[in-house]
């Protein structure tokens, strides 16, 4: 019986179409914590190269205090408004029949969960691993190697940033970019990820046994 490859995406900017959203709402966050660090959508976008709270860290933000500004200016956030990107369920579903399916994000695994089932992307995904779990990407994905048993060279990471690459690299798993999300294709390309995917179909000529 042929092992089973774990395939672990991000959320936003991978699955929903959700950069306006959350860039406004982190840069309200951060005017009202005091440390107003993100003027502009690049600003925000920047935030992105590395791993995220590390980023706002180094930029002197005090993550105790944004984490309770999210939660009294996140549920304003019109939710409604989010929307999945298209072709996704088929690919989903096509990739669901002979690999693990699970979603590693920054953002919070109650709201992915509920953008899941409003998508119609909850049946494929086995597991939410959010920052309410651990803040660290590289964590998680360590997290769901070891929970699944799926060696590092069986798991791949799907992200759609330049920190997502990294992340995926320090986490020992192959790096997956997509080009529909957050981070443009010449960014992504400048970090050299294993794949560089330009449409949901192309999720699907991946081979987990060859190399990348």
């Amino acid at each position: 019986m042929t092992m089973k490859s774990l395939f672990l995406f991000d959320f936003d900017g991978v699955l929903a179409d959700s950069l306006d959203l959350y860039a406004d709402a982190v840069t309200r966050c951060l005017e009202r914590i005091g440390t107003p660090v993100v003027k502009c959508k690049e600003e925000y976008l920047a935030l992105f190269d590395g791993n995220f709270y590390e980023s706002m860290a180094a930029r002197g933000v005090d993550l105790v205090a944004f984490a309770q500004a999210t939660k009294e200016t996140f549920p304003a956030i019109d939710y409604d408004a989010m929307k999945p990107f298209s072709g996704l369920i088929p690919v989903l579903a096509a990739l669901q029949k002979d690999h693990l399916l699970a979603v590693v994000s920054s953002n919070g695994s109650r709201t992915i969960r509920r953008m899941l089932v409003r998508f119609g992307f909850d049946p494929y995904f086995r597991e939410i691993f959010g920052f309410d779990f651990l803040f660290s990407k590289k964590e998680k994905i360590d997290y769901a190697i070891k929970k699944y048993g799926i060696p590092r060279e069986m798991a791949f990471y799907i992200g759609d940033t330049g920190g997502d690459i990294l992340e995926a690299r320090a986490a020992g798993v192959r790096s997956v970019a997509v080009t529909w999300g957050w981070h443009d294709r010449e960014r992504l390309l400048a970090l050299r990820p294993d794949f560089l995917i330009d449409t949901p179909e192309g999720l699907l000529t991946i081979d987990p046994v060859g190399g990348g």
